[in-house]
């Protein structure tokens, strides 16, 4: 036991230089495309070649501690560094640093220790068995959305439409916010945000007087619009809808789809799910289109389901924790067994990407320890830990627009219709 206690010093400073040296290799073998120095007191590390303008990326490392993170928990271990303090970027590189990961990704891969492959097994075989059971997917909602309206009421468009919107050539389409300023594009994404509610409103042809049932409404944005322009029925978040005159209209039932009660079977004209099957996980799909297709009509019915998804190469059943899964949107993974057909899919990968800048734009601009502080006193008590919350965010936003842009994650719009139903024209 003494001999233990006289070893374990050492130990420390080895593993960290054990980790620095397998990082340093892999990277040494991985940047092909772009260029990568990384500063750690006086010595600097070159990756790539420093001619090739199209990307480069400058790390300091601040606490060794980061060459553990990154060699035991690959590209989580990198974000929580960031968040965390152990490296510093420059905030306006951030999505640089994902487009050299996604450019290189195929050496990159190599990052991921014995240890790590191991652990990323064991969260995938985790999800695939248990899924998200009922006490989970309650504790998902509150780690992703329960948080503060304050919160996203400062980077969210008006309506408080937390999903892509849909850009047009009125916008400058999907890249118009990098365009050179030559308008005023303020209001862009109230704009992008209310034409995409609309394109549901048609996709899922919605009548006057029809029923509609939408799971994972959010703050309300689409059943607001739906009712407004349709007057049709719809599920919602209450306070808005009290706002815009239309409690008659709206019910709202804070409940799990699973939960949703007899005597809706049968009663819905139209189902809409925004960017919430992400949450439903693998184990749980047929359980999700079971309620889809109890609660719809039998005939002449619609369900129009958006999703971000990962390439189809990189989907497994097993699917493994990953960044965006552990600290933004738990659960995040992507069958109507015949109860419904496919009549339309539309991919909105780019529109994605230009809605996350849009975001970290008016998050950067909107967020301040006192917008915060009504629901999470900590962040105006303490800056450390405002600085952390901000660097997650603003991470979240530069990794999901990189992968949008580079096709490692798409986003679907899917169109559902019974089978013996005529699709729209």
């Amino acid at each position: 036991m003494s001999i233990f206690f006289r070893l374990t010093p050492s130990l420390g400073p080895m593993l960290t230089a054990f980790a620095r040296n397998s990082v340093l290799a892999v990277l040494q073998r991985a940047v092909k495309i772009g260029y990568l120095e990384i500063n750690e007191g006086d010595q600097v590390y070159q990756f790539g070649s420093s001619q090739d303008k199209a990307n480069c990326v400058h790390i300091t490392v601040v606490s060794d501690s980061f060459w553990k993170q990154l060699f035991f928990q690959g590209d989580i271990g990198f974000s929580e560094a960031y968040m965390i303090g152990d490296i510093e970027l420059d905030s306006d590189t951030l999505g640089n640093v994902i487009d050299l990961w996604l450019d290189n990704q195929s050496g990159m891969a190599s990052l991921n220790s014995v240890f790590n492959r191991l652990k990323l097994a064991v969260s995938g075989l985790s999800l695939a068995l248990f899924g998200q059971t009922l006490t989970q997917a309650r504790l998902n909602a509150i780690e992703s959305y329960d948080l503060s309206n304050e919160l996203f009421k400062a980077f969210l468009s008006k309506e408080m439409t937390y999903s892509s919107a849909l850009f047009s050539d009125e916008e400058g389409g999907v890249h118009g916010d990098l365009l050179p300023e030559s308008k005023d594009r303020s209001a862009d994404l109230e704009t992008a945000q209310l034409r995409k509610i609309h394109y549901i409103l048609k996709k899922a042809r919605i009548k006057p007087g029809q029923r509609v049932l939408e799971i994972g409404t959010g703050w309300g944005g689409f059943a607001i619009e739906a009712a407004r322009t349709t007057g049709c029925e719809k599920a919602l978040a209450e306070e808005r809808i009290r706002d815009a005159g239309l409690q008659d209209l709206i019910r709202v039932h804070l409940m799990d789809y699973r939960d949703i009660p007899k005597e809706f079977e049968k009663k819905f004209d139209a189902f809409v799910s925004i960017e919430m099957i992400e949450h439903v996980g693998p184990k749980y799909y047929s359980t999700y289109f079971k309620t889809m297709d109890r609660t719809l009509k039998s005939r002449n019915a619609t369900a129009v389901v958006s999703t971000t998804c990962h390439h189809e190469l990189r989907y497994s059943e097993y699917q493994p924790v990953n960044f965006l899964s552990k600290h933004m949107w738990p659960g995040l993974n992507t069958a109507t067994q015949g109860r419904f057909t496919l009549e339309c899919v539309k991919n909105l990968a780019f529109h994605y990407a230009r809605t996350l800048r849009e975001w970290d734009k008016r998050f950067v601009a909107n967020v301040t320890p006192e917008v915060l502080a009504k629901d999470l006193p900590s962040m105006k008590m303490d800056p450390a830990v405002f600085e952390m919350f901000c660097k997650k965010w603003r991470y979240m936003f530069a990794y999901s627009s990189a992968a949008m842009e580079a096709g490692y994650m798409t986003n679907h719009m899917l169109t559902f219709i019974r089978p013996d139903d005529k699709p729209s024209e």
